[in-house]
This record gives structure tokens, sequence and C-alpha cells, in this order.
């Protein structure tokens, strides 16, 4: 240990000529990486105009029907996902077709969002006021706002609060305060989930877990599987999109003798009613797109790996107040076994972390 101290302080004492060859070196990668996200972004954009526009003119051709729309969209949805993957959903499509309809001419388009990802777009067409939507286009291009950024300014009327006031730097400062965090990840866009679809890669599961949520979600799902009370495991780190913001689910199971899809999420901080809202959200969308005639409503189960009273909620948007009452809690795991396996498996870590600490 105390040999690969000095062998790596030998390497990083290196004179004002290596360290000038070091930065250069950096600064190479650096504009690679951009000039690879930058022609990565360009085409994802260039490619969803022109399928807005193909979809636009294809809606006028049969534009007697009523419900040609959603039927194309459907066909072509349908059909793109099989050949293509993810990523081409009907929302996504009709995002596609307003995308066309806000920025008709693809030439003043390349102007005007330069330094900004298809995530921006969508983000930027849900404000409906040209002017406003205009600025916040300007705005998020000159001063390279994050997705995360442009997504709370328009949440926060930060275009209308900066018209009415009178002293505009407290806003301004106030905003990147705020927002301060967002902006620190440059490698936010490749991240993307939406990148990884169109690229036609799988989304990269590490970049939403630290070690220690790792540790303890791989050994969840093997927790869940050897209760043997009829779980069927699903899939992990599962993407969810709602219009504004992509998630990702922790674990998802189906329980054949429960009969209904069992959501879990894990939380580094304290639970919060924010975070009970959010797996609400998760479960109305799996009854809605997932869930079969025969099957029971979604349960869902908040976990939080930081010690406290808040270590396990569980939830439900089943009408029946004591659906936890009789036959559920038969298969589903109790607080204090979830509590004990998440306690169990910190330690576990932290004694494998001290071992390699140690070596």
């Amino acid at each position: 240990m105390v040999l690969s101290r000095i062998k790596m302080n030998k390497i990083n004492d290196i004179d004002k000529t290596e360290q000038l060859f070091v930065d250069k070196a950096k600064q190479i990668v650096q504009q690679g990486r951009q000039q690879a996200y930058s022609a990565v972004n360009s085409a994802m954009i260039e490619t969803y105009w022109n399928l807005g526009r193909q979809i636009i003119e294809q809606e006028q051709q049969g534009k007697e029907r009523a419900d040609y729309g959603t039927h194309l969209l459907t066909i072509l949805s349908n059909e793109l996902t099989n050949e293509f993957g993810k990523g081409f959903s009907s929302r996504n499509l009709w995002y596609f077709k307003q995308f066309y309809i806000v920025f008709p001419d693809i030439q003043i388009l390349h102007t005007r969002v330069q330094n900004l990802t298809w995530s921006h777009i969508r983000t930027l067409l849900r404000v409906d006021n040209k002017d406003e939507r205009d600025w916040y286009l300007k705005e998020s291009a000159e001063q390279q706002w994050s997705v995360r950024t442009l997504d709370r300014n328009i949440s926060s009327q930060y275009y209308h609060r900066l018209l009415l006031s009178q002293n505009t730097e407290p806003v301004i400062k106030e905003m990147q305060h705020k927002t301060a965090l967002f902006q620190k990840d440059k490698l936010e866009f490749i991240k993307n989930p939406v990148v990884a679809e169109f690229l036609g890669l799988s989304s990269n599961i590490d970049f939403t877990e630290t070690e220690l949520e790792t540790a303890i979600i791989s050994n969840l799902q093997h927790f869940l599987m050897e209760m043997g009370k009829g779980y069927a495991f699903v899939a992990r780190q599962q993407h969810i999109r709602t219009d504004e913001n992509d998630y990702f689910i922790d674990l998802v199971f189906y329980n054949y003798l429960l009969k209904c899809f069992v959501l879990i999420d894990l939380k580094t901080t304290k639970i919060s009613y924010q975070d009970v809202g959010q797996m609400d959200m998760y479960l109305q969308l799996y009854d809605k797109l997932k869930k079969g005639d025969d099957d029971n409503p979604t349960i869902g189960i908040i976990l939080c790996s930081d010690t406290n009273a808040d270590v396990v909620r569980y939830s439900t948007l089943a009408t029946n107040n004591q659906i936890f009452a009789s036959k559920y809690k038969l298969y589903l795991p109790t607080k204090d076994e979830l509590r004990r396996e998440i306690e169990r498996q910190k330690e576990i870590f932290r004694l494998q972390q001290n071992g390699i600490d140690n070596t």
C-alpha cells in the first residue's frame, strides 16, 4: 500500500512542460467528445423534424377522415418500434408533429437551436406563447442551460417574472443559484435515455445508481425471489417517460399469487410526500398501460436506505382500505423483513469496502 502511494506521487509529480502536454491531450478529448455529441444531437433533431413533416403531409392527404391522424400514428409507431426499438411511441410521434409545426423552416431551426438537444426542444413545446417560447429558446442556447434548468425556469414562470421586475438582477441571481446543481453535469446529453433509444442502445443503469444503491437493489431482487411467494422478475431500472421527465423504477415484479405488479423504488434520503406522489404516478401508469383486465391493482413499495422510521412505505391506488389486511400480507414482505434486509446489505457493503481499503 505504501509503495503504491509512492509510485502515484512520482506519477503526479510532473513539470510544467508535461502538464501543458497533458492539458492539451485533455482538450483534444473534450473537443472530440463535444463533436460526437453535437453530431448525434444534430442527426436526432433533423430526423425528428423530417418525421414530423412526413406525418403532417400524410395527414393532410387523408384529412377527410376525422380519426386518420390517430390511426396513422398508431401504425407508424408500431412499425418504427418493431424496426428500430424504443423512442417511437404515439406520444413521441405527436411531439415530432408539433416540432415541425412550431419550426417549419429547418434552416432557421439550425441557427436557433445551437447547444440545444431534443429534450430541450420537447420541453419548449410546452410553451404555447410564441414570444415566450422564442425567448426561452434564445436564452437556453446562449446561456447553455441544461434541460433541468430550462424545465425549472418554465415551471417557475421565469420569463414573466423578469418582465414584471423593475430590477431583474436579483431574479437572475436567484435562478442561477437554484439551478447551479443542474448545470454541473456536462455529460447530461449523452446520459439521456432518449439518446440511447435513438442510437438503438440500451439505457445504462450505471448512470442512475450509486454503488451502495446498486448493491442493495441487486440483493433485494434475489431476496424477493428467494421468498418463494409468487414473485416473477420483470425489470430493473425500468424507464418510464412522462410529458416532462424521465424516471427509472428500481425493481418491477409480477406476483402470480396476488395477480398484480409490484413496483419497488429505493431512496437515498428520508421518504417524502413527493416520493409517495411519484410512486402513485408509477402505479397509475402501470394500471393504465400494463395491468390486465383480470389483474389486481399495482402495488408500490418505497424503501429508504437511510436508517430511520420511514424505511418502508406501501402505496396503492386500490379503493379497498383493507388491501393489505388479509391475503396481501401473506405474500408481501413485512416492513421489518425489508428493514432487516436493507441493514444487512448495508453492513455487507461496509465490510466489503473496508476490505478493499485495507488491501
